[in-house]
């Protein structure tokens, strides 16, 4: 009678053990795929936003043609992405981005009327905290993703990844030359 009472005693232990692995890896998955979707949030207002830029520097520049083209371009492969693409695709699209609103502020500083407008000033500064809040993002992602992976890749947690559908993730990584800032002079 004692060692049935053992045996069971083990079996429920085991149980309730890989209950709480199984949850604790889903609750990490969790916690990544918020915080992936937490750029997406900050790149679509980045990408809502600059419209309302090109439009403004756009009645300064008729002759900018190609810069304004290129940020439609930008803008849509960066929705496009947020909306189904993989981390990768999300950098790549976020990188053209940056480089398309360069340009833009590039095209805005030979016009001073344009630079001390207030539309300008203003859409630049929601433009500027919006770059912030999507470092953070990229940075909240990171640690999320850095927790996960630690959890995935250790015994004994390793041993419920299939059972929970849980696997390590990649991280979000700037692109080839994104490693310094792009200079623009106002």
């Amino acid at each position: 009678m004692t060692v049935l009472l053992t045996i069971l005693a083990v079996v429920v232990l085991v149980g309730l053990f890989a209950a709480y692995a199984f949850n604790k890896l889903r609750r990490l998955d969790i916690a990544a795929q918020e915080a992936l979707g937490g750029i997406d949030v900050q790149l679509t207002r980045r990408a809502d936003l600059v419209p309302n830029l090109v439009n403004t520097v756009k009645g300064y520049a008729q002759h900018e043609k190609g810069v304004f083209e290129e940020v439609t371009r930008a803008r849509a492969g960066v929705q496009a992405a947020a909306a189904d693409g993989s981390v990768a695709e999300k950098a790549a699209a976020d990188a053209q981005l940056d480089r398309a609103i360069v340009d833009v502020l590039a095209v805005a500083e030979a016009y001073p009327d344009l630079k001390a407008s207030t539309n300008f000033l203003e859409l630049q500064t929601q433009l500027a905290e919006t770059e912030d809040k999507i470092s953070f993002a990229r940075q909240y992602y990171n640690d999320a993703v850095a927790s996960l992976n630690n959890v995935v890749r250790t015994i004994p947690w390793l041993l419920f990844t299939g059972l929970a559908g849980v696997q390590a993730r990649d991280f979000y990584e700037a692109p080839d030359g994104q490693d310094t800032a792009p200079a623009v002079t106002f």
